[in-house]
């Protein structure tokens, strides 16, 4: 039997282009007006920092909801930051990329180290970032979880099965950009993807979507959520 897919939202004008948004508030701002559906009381909001958080406050803004942090970390092969080969959720449990695994050789002690290193910046982001603040029970709730991009799709999967595991009954990716292999991947596991840009080819990269693209520093998703909380 064929898995149950999930509903594709994007926007047929930018398929396979690339620049087409201002920076990630800009985009921000473009998924919010596909997500008017979910602007209900029983929505949990939720964006994976660091560059999902200025997407998200868009959304926050526009849904008039509040704006939670999902915590997931990539788990990065042992001789590049570039690159991961799986995720850890909030719960610090891991979902491994076992193809990749495969094809660079990692052994299982290179695994169980990284797997540590992931864990001990996750739980440092964890306290910096929510505070220790336990994540909320979501039994009969929606859940949209932000990201500025989908490549791999590790930690969102991650983020995915964390919300399940909560009980969310209905869960929503919103991502401005994505691989469109890896938005095929992530269809039956949701209710609803938006993925404005859907990229296909052999390479991909998150940025290519944006004219203004840096890496965020935590400060600056703490500046964000400070002045989501005055507003």
């Amino acid at each position: 039997m064929l898995p149950n897919m999930g509903r594709l939202i994007e926007d047929p004008g930018l398929r396979d282009k690339v620049y087409v948004f201002a920076d990630r508030r800009d985009a921000g701002r473009q998924l919010a007006a596909q997500l008017l559906d979910w602007r209900t009381p029983q929505t949990h909001l939720f964006a994976i920092p660091a560059g999902g958080v200025p997407v998200g406050a868009e959304i926050a803004q526009s849904l008039d909801l509040p704006l939670d942090l999902l915590i997931v970390r990539k788990i990065q092969l042992p001789w590049t930051t570039e690159a991961g080969f799986g995720a850890l959720d909030p719960d610090g449990q891991p979902i491994f990329n076992e193809w990749l695994i495969e094809r660079t050789g990692l052994t299982r002690r290179q695994i169980e180290a990284q797997v540590q290193k992931t864990l001990e910046t996750l739980k440092q982001r964890e306290a910096r970032l929510r505070g220790g603040r336990p994540y909320p029970e979501l039994t009969g709730s929606s859940a949209i979880v932000v990201d500025d991009g989908l490549a791999s799709g590790y930690t969102m999967r991650a983020a995915i099965r964390f919300l399940k595991a909560r009980a969310a009954a209905k869960i929503i990716v919103a991502v401005p950009t994505g691989s469109a292999h890896t938005v095929s991947g992530l269809l039956p596991l949701v209710e609803v993807l938006v993925c404005l840009n859907v990229r296909g080819g052999w390479s991909f990269a998150v940025a290519d979507a944006y004219e203004n693209w840096y890496d965020l520093e935590e400060d600056e998703v703490l500046q964000i959520l400070d002045s989501l909380a005055q507003r």
